[in-house]
């Protein structure tokens, strides 16, 4: 039978107690540290070493709120503050007496910064308006979709569905290379291509699949994109001018 087991087991209610206590004080207080980090960083979440004679704090917040307070006390990592577990006392108390330590360098790495943006001048030059600039691609886009929408009313009437494609290879100067709806029967020049549904512009875009939008339902070209292709834009009417004109020839032929 065994004997010995009556001896009396100490608590450890009253240390655990005492540690959650200061574990509680220390996230509050190093809680108003990490937001006054957040607020000198820039952002919500982040962190940062600090040395002391006794080893390295590092702060890691997110949100305002402290996610670890970890003492390095040159080779035992204690983490003060964790979301994972509260440390044990021996650790707690041995980190706990570097803590003020912590704080010095946290204030004098403020302090460091004072007057550190004194000479930045704020005097900035003048910014260039891009109004002229938008206005001028915003009138020529117009002029643009006002013929594409021409064109896309005359699909629809010719072709007698809801949705469509024209395509015609225009070389540079706007010379017509070959057209056909759908797909271009020459394999000089840029290939534009407009797609219409219920007899307006869905897209105009030059060179296929990849290419640029000229027009369409998300953004304008760029200046630059607009300036290369727009001179070639009549040479695209023209390609279907000729296609129509062709197409009411073959037509005239037919007797009934």
């Amino acid at each position: 039978m065994m004997t010995g087991l009556d001896s009396e087991i100490v608590g450890a209610e009253a240390a655990a107690q005492r540690r959650d206590e200061v574990v509680d004080a220390v996230t509050e207080h190093a809680g108003r540290i990490a937001r006054e980090l957040a607020r000198l960083q820039g952002g919500d979440y982040g962190q940062a070493d600090f040395e002391t004679d006794a080893g390295t704090w590092t702060l890691k917040y997110e949100a305002g709120d402290v996610q670890y307070l970890r003492f390095d006390g040159r080779g035992a990592d204690t983490y003060v503050v964790s979301t994972q577990q509260p440390p044990e006392p021996d650790a707690l108390a041995t980190a706990m007496a570097d803590y003020d330590a912590f704080v010095a360098a946290f204030n004098e790495h403020v302090r460091s910064l004072a007057g550190v943006l004194d000479d930045v001048s704020s005097d900035f030059p003048a910014v260039e308006s891009v109004d002229d600039l938008v206005a001028e691609r915003e009138r020529i886009l117009g002029k643009m979709r006002e013929a594409t929408d021409a064109m896309a009313r005359q699909l629809q009437r010719y072709e007698g569905g809801d949705y469509g494609t024209f395509a015609a290879r225009v070389t540079d100067g706007g010379g017509a290379a070959g057209s056909r709806r759908g797909n271009s029967t020459s394999s000089h020049g840029s290939r534009w291509e407009l797609k219409w549904e219920d007899g307006r512009t869905s897209y105009l875009r030059v060179g296929g699949e990849g290419g640029i939008y000229i027009l369409s339902q998300y953004q304008p070209p760029s200046v630059r994109d607009l300036r290369a292709h727009a001179s070639d834009f009549p040479g695209f009417v023209r390609a279907f001018n000729e296609e129509i004109a062709a197409e009411s020839e073959h037509l005239e032929d037919i007797s009934l």
